[in-house]
């Protein structure tokens, strides 16, 4: 009787893993030529969505299209927002997102992160006639305070944990959401010390970054996938290549300098 159960057991095992193995994303896009990556559009430098065009841009859209080739994949993009990333990963939506996502525990306990490949911070951009006002989270929550965020982000989450004094504005366009804050609709906004950079390039004289070397907390980016061991494996070694081979250096250099 205990060998028939335990042969049962093992036939059960074996079927579960046949069924996990036909599962894999990685296979299905070894198989399909068809790589989909999610991507809000909306956060430059690293994803951009030309709504005339249809078509995306920006530091990982480049990184995308790379993986793509490695994997011999057709790149799909597919939109995403922030706030229902991770509802769209879980529905199988697409196989990895791409485009300036931190790492958090939250989004660990839904998908694998790759590698990480940039370490930063949150930290203030505002006015450069404003800048000495903001050096420090108690300079910034002060009743009258307006600091401007993306819903449903890592910047929203950080100034609601913070921030208690000061007014919490949320704007729906992360693409124009700068513009905002040059005309001076809030007084400063706190995000990702690569993006304060990135926007003060695009505004000089009007924005400035705010200590981004000396960001308020630590944080990393990285792709986060679905949990496939052999599709997370791919990632990694694919990034750590363009890492050694001066392929990411490039990009980087085109988007960050």
């Amino acid at each position: 009787m205990r060998a028939t159960r335990w042969l049962v057991l093992c036939f059960g095992v074996i079927i579960a893993a046949s069924a996990l193995a036909d599962s894999s994303h990685f296979d299905s896009i070894l198989a399909n030529h068809v790589l989909r990556v999610g991507t809000t559009g909306d956060y430059r430098p690293f994803t951009a969505l030309d709504k005339s065009s249809g078509e995306y841009s920006g530091f990982d859209i480049d990184l995308a299209r790379s993986l793509g080739q490695a994997l011999g994949a057709k790149v799909e993009f597919v939109p995403t927002a922030w706030g229902s990333l991770a509802r769209d990963l879980q529905n199988d939506d697409f196989d990895i997102a791409m485009g300036g996502i931190s790492v958090t525990l939250d989004r660990q306990k839904t998908g694998f992160f790759s590698s990480p490949y940039m370490r930063e911070g949150k930290t203030p951009i505002a006015r450069c006639s404003d800048q000495a006002k903001f050096q420090t989270l108690a300079d910034i929550d002060r009743p009258g305070v307006r600091v401007i965020a993306n819903p449903g982000g890592t910047n929203e989450r950080f100034d609601r944990a913070h921030l208690h004094a000061a007014k919490i504005v949320l704007y729906p366009d992360n693409l124009t959401i700068f513009d905002q804050l040059a005309k001076g609709d809030a007084d400063l906004m706190i995000t990702d010390a690569s993006e304060t950079r990135f926007q003060q390039k695009l505004h000089p004289d009007v924005l400035c970054a705010i200590h981004p070397d000396k960001p308020f907390d630590f944080a990393e980016k990285a792709y986060w996938m679905v949990p496939d061991p052999a599709l997370k494996a791919f990632v990694d070694q694919w990034l750590h290549l363009a890492t050694e081979d001066g392929e990411f250096d490039a990009l980087y250099a085109k988007w960050f300098r």
